[in-house]
């Protein structure tokens, strides 16, 4: 049963990294440009998120090590302090995007909401996670995330091309011209790097380490790693088909949380609009919690001070005060007025910066038989890791390039 319960992990930093308020429309707003062309990026990331969350949780079970203590023994300080820096700021403006976005779910759960909302969303979601241990956080938020599920029903239901489905699996280039060619690199980037966001291996490696994994545990690693992100990948899959197949032909490209509900609504109603709202409102939340809570793994790891939502608050007093003011922090940007889905867009475009620095250690310590032993990487993730290194290096390159020229995908 605890093995079984711990897929939940899994499940949570999946919907919480595929699903966050970012894809929510940025894959509708793909699928409605251009239509199933872009399904190939979201199978191509989920391949890498896999390979690379499988050595996080490995090198956590059998080195007892999180991302941000072996960045800062493989990086050395200089280029650790970058890193740090870096996703420190990734994760702020990425919690500040998700907290913004749930007071805009529950404002059209409810029909509006004072301006003040990201305060009372970010202290409930503080008295959630200090009431709560890790094992219950990680199975309250992997249960109530399974509801976005709808989407993928949705999809089912309006009955897609699924010929056209099957062709945008593979890697391809639309019929496209001029500066719509840029504007399709734009999704491109996008996609991998959100698919691919840092705090999502930030946050499940410790994760792992508070669960206390051992050797014993790299089975429900695997489990976890292929079934929880590639259930993800669905879901995001759903929100593209549904855009291609819903508001391309209608010329709408959403730039809403709203109207990524309403696509649910066209084959289920008022039922369906209020599923999706709540499907998005638990995602959202679980992003909000992860980001909050890989801001503070990371400062406590890179400074060496106790950590673990596992350990009594008074023996993690920087740890938690970090999380709870990841939160605050998050809460006082969304105060002022600032759209969430731009705000996490851009989010996602500055993540790429940290993909390179982030992953590399990774695979360098998977892979080191002098830490992993007989565990280390065998030749296939060997393989796979040096080719998604060069691909998110790459990314990493093209990012501010196409972030430019595109006007950050409004051009």
């Amino acid at each position: 049963m605890r093995k079984a319960l711990e897929i939940f992990l899994g499940v949570m930093t999946a919907l919480g990294g595929f699903v966050d308020i970012g894809e929510l429309v940025f894959m509708a707003q793909a699928g409605a440009r251009f239509s199933y062309s872009l399904l190939w990026v979201v199978a191509v990331g989920t391949v890498g998120i896999i390979v690379y969350s499988e050595m996080c949780g490995r090198i956590a079970a059998i080195a007892k090590q999180p991302v941000f203590v072996v960045i800062r023994q493989r990086m050395g300080p200089t280029l650790g302090m970058i890193t740090f820096i870096a996703s420190t700021i990734v994760n702020v403006v990425t919690c500040a995007a998700e907290i913004g976005g749930i007071a805009l779910i529950l404002k059209l759960l409810v029909g509006g909401g004072p301006q003040w909302m990201p305060l009372v969303v970010a202290a409930a979601l503080i008295a959630l996670i200090a009431l709560l241990p890790f094992r219950w956080i990680e199975r309250v938020f992997g249960v109530a995330g399974l509801t976005m599920i709808v989407f993928f029903v949705a999809m089912l239901a309006i009955h897609p091309d699924w010929g056209g489905i099957a062709r945008g699996l593979v890697p391809n280039a639309p019929p496209i011209h001029g500066h719509d060619i840029v504007l399709y690199g734009y999704f491109i980037v996008g996609i991998l790097s959100s698919v691919m966001m840092p705090y999502e291996v930030y946050f499940y490696s410790s994760g792992g380490i508070e669960d206390g994994w051992t050797k014993d545990d790299l089975g429900p690693n695997k489990i976890n790693t292929i079934f929880g992100f590639s259930l993800g990948s669905l879901v995001s899959m759903a929100l593209l088909v549904l855009g291609a197949e819903l508001l391309m032909p209608r010329g709408i490209i959403p730039d809403t949380l709203g109207s990524t509900a309403m696509m649910v609504g066209i084959p289920f109603g008022k039922i369906g609009i209020t599923l999706a709202l709540v499907g998005m409102l638990t995602a959202v939340a679980g992003a909000a919690t992860e980001t909050a809570l890989a801001g503070a793994y990371n400062y406590a790891q890179f400074f060496d001070h106790s950590w673990g939502r596992s350990l009594p608050i008074k023996a993690t007093k920087k740890f938690d005060a970090a999380w709870m003011i990841m939160f605050v922090l998050g809460a006082l940007i969304m105060v002022t007025g600032i759209d969430p889905v731009e705000v996490v867009e851009l989010s996602v475009m500055a993540a790429v910066v940290c993909l390179p620095l982030t992953y590399l250690p990774i695979l360098l310590t998977a892979r080191d038989p002098a830490i992993m032993g007989e565990r280390k990487n065998g030749p296939i993730a060997n393989a796979l890791g040096w080719v998604f290194f060069v691909i998110i290096t790459a990314t990493a390159v093209a990012a501010p390039i196409l972030l430019v020229a595109t006007k950050m995908g409004k051009y």
